[in-house]
C-alpha cells in the first residue's frame, strides 16, 4: 500500500497543474469576476473546449517527456521539443517564448535568443519558464533541483528572477512530493534563494496583495499566496483562477503545488472527468516517478 501511495503525490502535481491551467484559460486576460467560477468551461482568448488546456501544461508535458526519454535534464531535446509545440499553436505563447522560438527557427542560437529576446523586450522576466518546470521536481530531489530548474527557465529566459521564481515553486514542488510538510517546503525554498526581489517578495508573501500579471514574481508570488493560505486543493485552485489576470499560469503553478502537497486523492471527480488528457498525465507522472526509483537504487548500488 505504501508502494502505491507514493504515486499519490507525483501525479497531484502534473493533474493540479494541467487543471489549474483549463480552469484559468476562459478567464485568461479578464479583470477578477464577481461570480465565482467553480467548473470547468468552454471560451476564453483562444476559445477552448471546457477542460481544454493551454501551452502552460503542453510545455510542462514536453520537459517530462524530455527528461523520460533523456533519463535527465537535456536542454537541447527541450528546446525542440518546445518548439515544436510553439510551431503547432504560436498563438498561444507568451510574449518571451513567442520572440525566442521565432528566433531559433530562424536559425539563432538557444544562448543568443534568449540574450536578443531580453535585450529587445527591455526584460524578460515573464512567467513563462515557471510553469513548465515543475516535472523536474518529480524527476529531482529538492537540494538538486533549485540549480536545474533556474538553468531550465534560462532556455529561453534570460532574466534571473524569472529563473529564481521558476526554481523556487519547482523546489517546493519536489519536497511536496515526497511528504514534506507546507511550512517546510516554504521554509526549504527560501533558504535557498539567492536574488534579492525575488526573496523579499515570496519570502513575505503574506504582506502583499496577489496580482495575477505576466510579470514571473508577481505571477508566481499570486500562486503561492493561494496555495499557502488554502484549506484545501479545491480552494486552492479556486482562489488561484478567480484572480482573473493571468488565470491560466497562476492557476497552473498554484495547482502544481496543490497537488504535490494534498495528492490525486484530493481532485474532485468532476474535474478528473472533464479534463482533456487527465490518463495520459497521470501515466506520466507514474513514468517520470518510477525512472527516478530505478536511478536512485542503481546510484546506491
Amino acid at each position: 500500500m505504501r508502494f502505491i501511495r507514493e504515486y499519490l503525490h507525483p501525479r497531484g502535481l502534473l493533474a493540479g497543474l494541467a487543471i489549474g491551467d483549463a480552469l484559468g484559460a476562459p478567464l485568461e486576460g479578464f479583470p477578477q469576476n464577481e461570480v465565482w467560477v467553480t467548473n470547468m468551461r468552454p471560451g476564453g482568448r483562444h476559445f477552448r473546449k471546457a477542460g481544454q488546456y493551454t501551452d502552460d501544461t503542453l510545455q510542462a508535458k514536453a520537459i517530462a517527456e524530455s527528461l523520460l526519454t533523456c533519463g535527465g535534464f537535456q536542454p537541447s531535446d527541450i528546446i525542440q521539443r518546445l518548439l515544436s509545440g510553439y510551431q503547432d499553436r504560436p498563438e498561444w505563447y507568451g510574449p518571451t517564448s513567442s520572440v525566442f522560438f521565432d528566433l531559433i527557427s530562424s536559425g539563432t542560437p538557444p544562448h543568443r535568443a534568449a540574450w536578443i529576446v531580453h535585450r529587445r523586450n527591455r526584460g524578460s522576466r515573464t512567467n513563462g519558464s515557471v510553469m513548465r518546470g515543475f516535472p523536474l521536481g518529480i524527476f529531482y530531489p529538492a537540494d538538486a533541483v533549485y540549480e536545474i530548474s533556474m538553468n531550465c527557465s534560462r532556455i529561453t529566459h534570460y532574466d534571473p528572477v524569472a529563473a529564481h521564481c521558476s526554481a523556487w515553486l519547482t523546489m517546493m514542488a519536489a519536497d511536496l512530493c515526497r511528504g514534506v510538510t507546507r511550512k517546510r517546503a516554504y521554509a526549504h525554498a527560501r533558504s535557498r534563494c539567492r536574488n534579492t526581489e525575488v526573496r523579499a517578495i515570496l519570502g513575505s508573501y503574506e504582506r502583499y496583495h496577489p496580482v495575477p500579471s505576466l510579470d514571473a514574481v508577481q505571477c508566481a508570488h499570486a500562486a503561492l499566496f493561494c496555495f499557502m493560505n488554502a484549506h484545501t486543493f479545491e480552494n486552492a485552485i479556486l482562489s488561484a483562477v478567480n484572480l482573473g489576470g493571468d488565470a491560466d499560469t497562476v492557476g497552473a503553478c498554484c495547482g502544481a503545488l496543490a497537488g504535490a502537497y494534498w495528492g490525486i486523492e484530493a481532485v474532485p471527480e468532476r474535474w478528473k472527468n472533464t479534463l482533456e488528457g487527465y490518463d495520459n498525465l497521470i501515466e506520466l507522472a507514474d513514468q517520470l516517478w518510477q525512472v527516478r526509483e530505478d536511478k536512485n537504487e542503481n546510484e546506491i548500488r
